[in-house]
């Protein structure tokens, strides 16, 4: 008798995603491990660092999210054009090996000041990685897998931070109780830390180098021929993004051209200093107006060198509004993963090593669990609906906020935990299907830009807001309960974006080349 397959099983004549891709895939899963090992470890070395330093609840927001966060995206823009038109194996090798040495540098820092320039290395250094593993994974994987793919990549996010938590916990907490005084070379348990995470990521770098460059473009039979100038497409997009090489690129562009980015770093400044004169501090709002000046300059000089880019990215809204939805939902989830630490130690009366084994086991189970299955349902939602996607990331930010709420007023472990997991369970379920979204929304020579762009939101709205907020709150009201839970305040606009997003979504799919070929793109 005659069986019918499942209406999801794949005809025969459909690609296929090969062993050798999924041998890519786990390799770029263990990548962004440490990615996220590196970025993560200073929530459980919050305290100690914020003792020996002498810091605030705000310098450390700062450290984390800002110093960070606004170099990864200024940088993440060109990288992610290096991405799209160079060897992106060899520039993922480059940059693990630059944030794994500005990472272990870390552990020999004995200022604030000296832990910045290191987070701002580290920063610039992962910003190569996403870019080039988003682009890497499209041609490794069809289509029809890619929020799959992309979601299992994006497991390791998770995976890292809760690694991060749980190793730094029993490092800095035996490191410690063996050397009250300090270890070999003088060292503070924290500092321990920053080097045994570091210096592994140098070996990684050797195994990404031995992986194998896919044709680009190749797994919508739209192959791209190798670019003619990588490096000089790269440095002229340095000239549009980093300060105050930007002014030089925008005379490049003509008079017009310079007096509207000179007036916009005009504005820049003058909303800096009005920020600064009201008693904020100067390191964040002079980071944010350098993050939110550059990203304004690299818009205006891609709508005149790749018109194509501009109108399929920047002047796309349903492209904008799935940034700024996941964005936000970030602002939340990068607040709660760092300050769920320093919670747990200050209200709970935690140690570091329990506190890094519950929130890290916490967070990779929850992370890994929610990014995994987010993109699955993405993927099935996405064959029903040319929106589907987006309704996963509707969910997210609808879901996140009442468990986060319970979480940071809780006095209970009891209470605490399951809050916490179950919150970054729901706000993990969106990052596949968002980032899968952005990549539909371009060709395929445009998708580490639109990577770069995506993860914009991420760390400008994100990353190098949320965490500081919450700590400037935290520092003002006394509380780290009110100064998580004042973020929630950004919520209606989350779901606004989301919203927007899938009532946008299907028309800007479907007339994705039209818009392409119209802005001046040879199809």
């Amino acid at each position: 008798m005659a069986t019918t397959a499942p209406a999801d099983t794949p005809p025969a004549s459909e690609p296929q995603a090969s062993g050798y891709a999924w041998y890519v895939l786990s390799i770029l899963f263990l990548v962004y491990i440490l990615n996220f090992v590196d970025r993560q470890i200073i929530s459980i070395l919050a305290e100690d660092i914020k003792r020996d330093l002498d810091l605030t609840d705000a310098d450390l927001g700062f450290l984390y999210g800002t110093a960070f966060g606004v170099f990864y995206s200024l940088f993440g823009i060109p990288l992610g054009r290096l991405a799209d038109n160079w060897h992106r194996v060899r520039l993922m090798t480059g940059g693990l090996a630059l944030w794994s040495a500005m990472t272990a540098l870390s552990g020999f820092s004995s200022s604030g000041t000296q832990l910045t320039a290191a987070r701002i290395g580290v920063g610039i250094g992962e910003a190569t990685a996403s870019p080039a593993a988003y682009s890497l994974i499209s041609d490794w994987f069809p289509k029809r897998l890619r929020a799959t793919a992309l979601s299992i990549y994006s497991a390791g996010l998770y995976v890292g931070g809760g690694a991060s938590l749980f190793l730094g916990g029993l490092i800095v907490q035996n490191w410690n109780r063996a050397y009250p005084d300090g270890g070999p070379l003088g060292l503070a348990g924290w500092q321990a830390a920053f080097l045994a995470v570091g210096i592994p990521g140098l070996l990684l770098a050797a195994w990404i180098a031995t992986l194998r460059e896919p044709v680009r473009g190749r797994s919508e039979g739209m192959a791209q021929p190798p670019h003619p100038a990588p490096f000089r497409t790269f440095f002229d997009e340095l000239l549009t993004i980093v300060p105050p090489l930007t002014l030089f690129g925008a005379a490049r562009q003509g008079r017009r051209a310079f007096a509207i980015n000179a007036l916009a770093a005009g504005l820049t400044v003058l909303v800096a200093r009005l920020m600064i004169g009201a008693g904020e501090p100067a390191p964040q709002w002079i980071a944010i107006g350098i993050g939110v000046y550059a990203v304004f300059s690299w818009a205006a000089a891609l709508r005149l060198r790749d018109p194509a880019t501009f109108a399929l990215i920047v002047a796309t809204p349903a492209f904008l509004c799935t940034v700024v939805a996941y964005g936000l939902n970030s602002f939340l989830a990068y607040a709660a993963s760092f300050w769920a630490a320093p919670y747990a130690l200050r209200t709970l009366a935690m140690t570091p090593s329990e506190a890094g084994l519950y929130i890290g086991g916490c967070g990779a189970l929850a992370g890994f669990l929610g990014v995994t299955i987010g993109g699955l349902v993405a993927d099935r939602l996405r064959r029903r609906h040319a929106a589907g996607r987006l309704w996963v990331v509707l969910f997210g930010a609808l879901a996140q906020p009442p468990l986060l709420a319970v979480a940071f007023t809780a006095g209970s472990p009891l209470v605490f935990f399951p809050a916490i997991f179950i919150g970054q369970l729901f706000a993990s379920t969106a990052l596949g299907a968002a980032a899968a979204t952005t990549q539909d929304l371009v060709m395929p020579r445009m998708r580490g830009t639109a990577t770069a762009t995506f993860f914009i939101g991420t760390t400008l709205l994100g990353l190098a807001l949320g965490p500081y907020i919450a700590g400037r709150v935290s520092m003002l009201s006394g509380s780290l309960s009110t100064g998580m839970l004042s973020l929630l305040l950004s919520v209606p606009i989350t779901v606004a974006a989301a919203i927007a997003a899938i009532r946008l979504v299907p028309t800007a799919e479907a007339t994705r080349e039209d818009r392409a070929r119209a802005a001046g793109e040879a199809i």
